[in-house]
């Protein structure tokens, strides 16, 4: 593999993390819009809306199965222009079960498109010797704020579910086919490296061939969930939490959100900077006090504006985690990195399923400041695995040791 093909290869990657981030955040911040379109009742909406990520984490259970036989590059390849006219689809019907049939689709499509985008990442930045990942998340965070501007702009002009998504799904359905044609595995099926090298294990390596071992996994897995736990607390509660707790406007109470896909973009915008300077290690650690601190800031905040810190300090403290764990389980086990990766991708779903109805019930029974610290104690136990995602500076180029490949741009 050239270097040129090694950059081709990154830059059509990172074009369908951006697709991606626009889809999703098309479809999320349009759940008013499909509630009234479909007339989908209050009670049955939350069925809807978790049928999504348990199909996905199935979709990532079937797409472990079906690298074991084509390339992630070919799942990813139609994964999502299905996704595409998934979305398209819950735009045009009119019947509820058009909307069960295209969020169905929807699901599964997402969960091989989020387990096939994570391998091509994970072997590419293998193939690079240094940290890339976090930048093909900066690359999704910057369409989920594109998406999230143009369902917006629909919303303003009240535009239909169908004209909304259609001109998108017209620009983005052909540029992720032709963007499709450069994917680049970046080590071949016994993990070697482009040179024919062999990939090497990070602190904790499974075994001298990369084996998978779910045992070896759990702490990678158990930290995706506390990530996406608070994740998803910031999605479905910053709203609410402004306006009731602590006494916003309604208009100032759509901005926590808005901050916090900001700072995620900034945040993994520099964060392969900072893990080739300092380690992945030394980032998540870092990553994970701001976030404890963000969210203990949140908890005690008298009012809407330091509220509003507490929620930027968790944009860029949690915005490295979730790359950076895909990442460790590829150099956990490089000889079955695809299979770990989508493992680990399913307990992004479990922790989006989890963490919403987690601070709910919280806040019900008890308070929503109350409910904050939660997320907080489970971001700050990542401290305790932080050791998994190794290798330390000097292996991504920190120190000495010599990269595998060429420095390619």
């Amino acid at each position: 593999m050239t270097d040129a093909g090694l950059r081709h290869g990154r830059a059509s990657l990172g074009l369908s993390f951006g697709v991606q981030g626009v889809a999703f955040a098309l479809l999320v911040t349009r759940i008013p819009a499909i509630q009234g379109q479909y007339g989908i009742s209050d009670g049955l909406l939350p069925v809807f809306l978790a049928a999504v990520p348990i199909l996905a984490g199935a979709g990532s259970v079937a797409t472990e199965k079906v690298v074991a036989r084509v390339r992630p590059s070919v799942v990813l390849r139609w994964a999502q222009p299905l996704v595409l006219l998934a979305l398209l689809g819950v735009g045009a019907g009119r019947e509820l079960w058009h909307v069960a049939v295209a969020l169905g689709v929807f699901g599964l499509a997402v969960g091989a498109l989020d387990a096939s985008m994570n391998m091509l990442g994970v072997s590419l930045q293998r193939a690079y010797g240094r940290s890339i990942m976090t930048g093909f998340h900066a690359a999704f965070s910057l369409g989920g704020i594109a998406g999230a501007s143009l369902a917006w702009a629909g919303a303003r002009w009240e535009l239909s579910l169908l004209a909304s998504y259609l001109p998108v799904v017209a620009v983005l359905l052909p540029a992720a086919l032709i963007g499709s044609r450069w994917y680049t595995e970046g080590k071949g099926a016994e993990g070697k490296l482009p040179d024919g090298t062999e990939g090497s294990g990070g602190a904790g390596s499974g075994s001298a061939g990369g084996a998978l071992s779910f045992k070896l996994l759990l702490p990678l897995c158990l930290i995706m969930t506390f990530a996406y736990i608070g994740d998803s607390t910031v999605s479905n509660w910053s709203a609410k939490y402004l306006q009731d707790v602590l006494g916003s406007s309604e208009q100032l109470a759509t901005v926590p959100y808005n901050l916090y896909m900001v700072t995620t973009l900034l945040g993994r915008a520099v964060g392969d900077l900072g893990v080739r300077r300092f380690g992945a290690v030394a980032v998540v650690r870092g990553g994970s006090l701001l976030a404890a601190g963000g969210f203990a800031v949140v908890a005690v905040a008298p009012g809407a504006w330091v509220g509003m810190l507490g929620f930027t300090m968790l944009g860029f403290g949690l915005c490295v985690i979730v790359p950076q764990t895909f990442a460790a389980a590829g150099r956990m086990f490089p000889g079955d990195s695809d299979a770990a990766v989508a493992r680990l991708n399913i307990f992004n779903y479990v922790g989006f399923l989890v963490g919403s109805p987690l601070v709910g019930a919280l806040g019900d029974a008890w308070s929503y400041r109350g409910a904050m610290l939660v997320p907080m104690v489970l971001v700050l136990a990542t401290l305790v695995y932080a050791r998994a995602f190794g290798p330390e500076p000097a292996r991504y180029g920190g120190g000495h040791e010599r990269p595998r490949t060429a420095d390619v741009g």
